[in-house]
């Protein structure tokens, strides 16, 4: 049987991708494509949109009520998010939320929303991110107290809305768990005077049409530590969203990560 798929935010490049890769895997079934009611594409073929030709899935405003999803891929902007939520929420479709830069207010009301379905929200789709996310965590514990500094560096392209990126923050999360209270110093300028021992610099680049990078270094006198990870297309994090709603899609209500899809 194959997992019946909807994508929310289909026309954009994320989305289209989703498509893409979603149509050359046999255990998918693309039945719903959704993005904003304004979007010049609407009522067109998402299959045309994606450059694949016609899959008689047309893009909508919101999931049809004649279509039953068993699992959304959500990767579009925050406001996107929340509209396609209430959708999940009153019909209990499972929800894989991979879109980033939404507010607190946002995101306690997606964590909520897990009381009613299946809901799936992470900072980062790829897979060797969520791994070293485990990675960072163990380092960040090990060396505790040592006198390690630590900043972490990301890179993305020009076009990216949010700054710092969604996982940036979440790694600074995982690094203040295990280490303690430590603020985020955003960049440096002017006469800042020395380091601090405990804080974690926060470097944002934004370049070309790089997909995703991310360095954190835990540096102290004579020697440092790189963990990083480099995004060399954007299949990362679509591979890692569909592995994501194929896990998500016969899942009752409940808050799950991509550590659930991972088995970590």
């Amino acid at each position: 049987m194959k997992t019946k798929l909807a994508v929310n935010g289909a026309c954009g490049r994320m989305g289209q991708r989703i498509i893409q890769l979603a149509h050359e895997d046999k255990s998918l079934h693309l039945v719903a494509a959704v993005d904003f009611a304004a979007h010049p594409d609407q009522g067109r073929d998402a299959g045309e949109t994606a450059g694949l030709g016609k899959l008689g899935v047309a893009v909508s405003a919101s999931i049809p009520l004649d279509v039953h999803p068993e699992v959304v891929i959500d990767f579009s902007m925050p406001d996107g998010t929340m509209n396609v939520l209430k959708t999940c929420v009153e019909r209990r479709i499972p929800l894989v939320v991979a879109t980033t830069g939404h507010s607190d207010t946002q995101r306690r009301e997606i964590e909520a929303a897990a009381h009613q379905t299946a809901i799936l929200f992470a900072p980062n789709m790829s897979l060797v991110v969520n791994v070293l996310f485990k990675l960072v965590r163990q380092a960040a514990a090990a060396l505790k107290d040592k006198g390690f500094d630590v900043e972490i560096i990301e890179r993305h392209h020009r076009f990216k809305k949010d700054s710092p990126s969604g996982t940036a923050l979440y790694f600074a999360k995982v690094i203040q768990e295990a280490m303690g209270e430590m603020p985020i110093r955003h960049g440096r300028e002017g006469l800042v005077g020395e380091r601090p021992p405990r804080e974690i610099g926060m470097h944002a680049v934004r370049s070309g049409d790089n997909v995703g990078e991310h360095t954190i270094l835990f540096s102290t006198l004579g020697e440092t530590m790189e963990l990083v990870h480099k995004g060399h297309t954007r299949d990362a994090y679509v591979r890692g969203a569909l592995q994501a709603a194929k896990f998500l899609a016969a899942k009752g209500p409940g808050r799950y990560t991509m550590n659930d899809v991972l088995g970590l």
